[in-house]
């Protein structure tokens, strides 16, 4: 029974709920309970960085509204398909981004709103040796930086964060906070991030995540037993393993899951018309003068009493009724030390056939480091990688929250284990999970050019294995896309700086080495369609159209269009349509392409490039 509380509805906790709701960090602890941090909410509401100074509960570091300004700035760049690097490109709905993981969020932050269900990432860990980015330098002087392989042709930036930097922390949580607070977009309701750390950052990525996700939404911590005998750190201290921290977009909304009971037990010798049953325990821990009876067997009258110390699962009007279903049933022959009936637990019964997903992954040495070393060597021929994760490790994680055509995550790819593990995982269930996988191009020093050569050869050779042994209906795969920057010209400068020439040079509003499919992918994203739609390219009137999705997108980006393309176009009712505005010759064509869609196809909506 539930007290009233006899108040009003109290609107300023409502209020900041409803606030909590879309920016989670700006939640604090207050004398009164929960409010709002006026300070970072102007923050997360400016363009500019807004100073304040009030002390408070929360994580902050040097840098943290750089942070947020960061993840807050939209980014001018695109992507561009590199089909020469692709695998079935036409036809794959799995996706490879190379590029800066900062960019390629934000780049995906329209289409793919809400629409990831599980990302798994395996950061770097802060130990003083690795590489972590820095979004914040002037990238204007760093030519031996870009020579030296530490950032990559578009201004990318990884740089060694030594533990004798003064910000060694704060540099580590500025990189990670904003690709946090990206990928928390991207979470469908459902949705599930996992990330894989060690003791140098465990505690700040924890309060982290706390803030960015909310302290509610944190789901628990697995530990993985990463190696046996060891003493990195000369104490005599045996550290031997890592965590995976697990959180969720909303915690009322997710079921993760671990492997499958074993239903080997349930069998059905007696013909029970309920189906398959296996012997349960029909005593309980706690109860009452109902649940403590004696049972008495019709066929010896002997009588049985609950075990010292408990009761039975049931009182007596259930117990009639068990009998009466038969699943209680009374022996004819037993011996003196036996129960004189069995209790039944029917398959059907079980509300699931899963268990939970365990904390502990150390009871196996299958999920220790030196097993990924070997699956890589076996695939390849290289010298050393960065503490890779076994197959079955990540095939678990996936396989926990995952289903039927859900999209997994990862944003930093490496030698893209995660995109095998999804591969492995459809063939063994027939399900179309579907992967992105972004990683900078950083310089390898094994035998590829970059990691991202390494990745992808990976998926290929894995896919040609897989398909091999289980010959497995699934998408083998995959699409390859490159950060760049817009396709469209800079045209922002006073009319006085402009020489005849330049003028000349923006005739067009596109840069004259973008391809047709260039410019598809960006409206494909500017419009908020997915990477993974399917797109057929047909012949109209000499003109080379693009069909995305059937009729969800149709664009043609030929220099010269006849309108009477329009009529051909209009009989597939598209939902949108793009055309380039260098495409028409005269004004007029574009005032008839208008009419022409509000006759023919009314709802279709039309751009120009």
């Amino acid at each position: 029974m539930d007290e009233l509380d006899m108040k009003s509805l109290n609107i300023v906790d409502e209020n900041i709920e409803k606030i909590g709701s879309i920016f989670p960090n700006v939640i604090v602890e207050s004398e009164n309970g929960k409010a709002i941090d006026f300070e970072l909410l102007k923050q997360e509401l400016s363009k500019e960085i807004v100073e304040g100074n009030k002390e408070k509960y929360q994580l902050t570091w040097p840098g943290k509204k750089d942070a947020i300004l960061v993840a807050n700035t939209p980014s001018t760049n695109t992507l561009r398909p590199l089909r020469e690097k692709s695998v079935d490109f036409d036809n794959t709905e799995n996706i490879y981004i190379e590029g800066d993981n900062l960019e390629a969020l934000k780049i995906l932050q329209e289409s793919y709103l809400r629409k990831i269900k599980c990302i798994y990432i395996d950061p770097p860990y802060n130990t003083g040796n690795d590489f972590i980015y820095n979004d914040n330098f002037n990238k204007d002087s760093n030519i031996e930086m870009l020579q030296s392989g530490q950032i990559d042709e578009n201004g990318n930036f990884l740089v060694t964060n030594s533990q004798s930097n003064g910000r060694f922390h704060s540099d580590w949580l500025s990189m990670m906070y904003p690709r946090l607070k990206l990928a928390r977009n991207l979470l469908s309701s459902d949705g599930v991030i996992f990330i894989s750390i060690d003791e140098n950052e465990y505690a700040n990525l924890k309060k982290l995540c706390d803030e960015i996700f909310g302290e509610k939404n944190y789901v628990g911590d697995v530990i993985r037993k990463t190696k046996s005998i060891t003493n990195d750190s000369g104490t005599g201290f045996n550290n031997q393993h890592e965590y995976l921290l697990i959180y969720c977009k909303e915690i009322n909304n997710v079921k993760i899951q671990g492997e499958n009971k074993n239903l080997a037990n349930y069998k059905n010798p007696d013909n029970d018309p309920n189906g398959e049953w296996c012997l349960g325990d029909p005593s309980a821990r706690s109860g009452g003068k109902g649940t403590y009876f004696e049972i008495e067997n019709p066929y010896t009258g002997r009588k049985d009493l609950p075990p010292t110390g408990r009761y039975w699962a049931f009182n007596y009007d259930t117990f009639r009724e068990y009998v009466k279903k038969g699943k209680i049933k009374f022996k004819e022959n037993y011996s003196s030390n036996e129960r004189g009936f069995i209790f039944k637990r029917y398959k059907n019964e079980l509300k699931t056939i899963t268990l939970p997903l365990d904390s502990l992954f150390s009871t196996s040495n299958e999920y220790m480091n030196q097993v990924a070393t070997k699956e890589l060597s076996s695939m390849f021929d290289i010298s050393e990688f960065s503490y890779p994760k076994p197959l079955i490790y990540i095939e678990k994680i996936i396989n926990s929250i995952t289903n039927e055509n859900d999209i997994v995550l990862d944003f930093f790819s490496g030698s893209a284990t995660t995109a095998n593990a999804v591969l492995n995982l459809n063939s063994v269930d027939n399900k179309r999970r579907k992967f992105i996988m972004i990683q900078l191009p950083e310089k390898c020093q094994n035998n590829f050019d970059t990691i991202c050569e390494l990745g992808k050869e990976r998926i290929r050779r894995s896919a040609k294995k897989i398909k091999e042994e289980t010959n497995a209906d699934i998408d083998y795969g995959f699409r390859v896309y490159k950060i760049d920057s817009s396709n469209m010209k800079d045209v922002y400068y006073k009319p006085n700086d402009l020489s005849q020439e330049q003028l000349e040079l923006f005739e067009s509003n596109i840069k004259e080495d973008r391809t047709s499919e260039d410019l598809l992918t960006q409206v494909i994203l500017d419009l908020g369609l997915t990477l993974d739609l399917k797109i057929e390219e047909k012949e109209i009137m000499n003109n080379k159209v693009y069909f995305v999705d059937d009729n969800a997108l149709i664009a043609c980006f030929d220099n010269s269009i006849d309108i009477n393309i329009v009529d051909e176009i209009c009989k597939h009712k598209p939902l949108k349509v793009v055309f380039k505005d260098s495409s028409f010759s005269y004004d007029n064509d574009k005032i008839n392409l208008e009419e022409k869609f509000k006759k023919l196809s009314p709802e279709t909506e039309i751009s120009i490039l």
